[in-house]
């Protein structure tokens, strides 16, 4: 049994965010190195942030569709990142690094998870979305339903959480992790501090409930 869900923020551009977060209890911060994002920042941005975090936060870098030199700087300037692929890249393209990355899905009904672990066998998890157009997530929650829970799943819930929501995708699903953004942000792209200390805190109460069975709230 996973008896702690691994949280991951995802969009970080200011100092004070990653501070909240990374003291909210966050096991991972993303940095969006994709310019058509209103969250994206640049190589320089992203690794003075890195910079402040402290031992076991890890650092998460999202590419789409990059240019492989794009990839390899970042890799250059940030040596722990862990990368996260969100457009249409290939197996191949995902493996060429040598290391540890997490691939992006959107979760249709046709969806088939297994294929998509066979393709990705050394993918440290699979990231599951909801379906946008064009890249990225939208904010918005795909069909739990689809998905068997699974202790042993190596996934990483994503799309539409937020503190209110967050204790049921847990309990539905049982991810390894679950990933956030707009659900803790005060306006599109920009972070709030109380939203990141909730969702987090949110996120702990689903897990003492799956351990003790009791309500999130009453582990409050």
């Amino acid at each position: 049994m996973n008896s702690r869900t691994r949280i991951k923020i995802c969009g970080l551009r200011e100092p004070a965010h990653v501070e909240a977060a990374v003291l909210a209890g966050a096991d991972a911060l993303g940095f969006v190195f994709y310019a058509k994002s209103v969250r994206a920042v640049t190589l320089e941005q992203a690794s003075a942030l890195v910079e402040l975090l402290p031992p076991f936060v890890t650092p998460v870098g999202l590419f789409v569709n990059a240019d492989p030199n794009v990839i390899d700087a970042a890799l250059r300037a940030i040596p722990q990142l862990l990368l996260q692929f969100h457009g249409d890249e290939a197996p191949a393209e995902c493996e060429r690094w040598g290391r540890p990355y997490l691939r992006a899905l959107a979760v249709r009904p046709e969806t088939n998870l297994l294929d998509c672990a066979r393709r990705h066998p050394h993918a440290q998890a699979l990231l599951l979305d909801a379906p946008v157009e064009g890249y990225g997530g939208g904010g918005k929650v795909f069909d739990w339903s689809l998905l068997k829970p699974s202790a042993n799943s190596p996934v990483v819930l994503s799309g539409g959480l937020n503190a209110d929501n967050v204790a049921d995708g847990i309990r539905r699903v049982r991810p390894w992790a679950v990933d956030v953004s707009s659900g803790v942000e005060q306006t599109r792209g920009v972070k709030s501090p109380d939203l990141i200390r909730r969702f987090c805190a949110a996120v702990r109460a689903a897990d003492a409930a799956q351990t003790t069975g009791l309500p999130p709230h009453e582990n409050l």
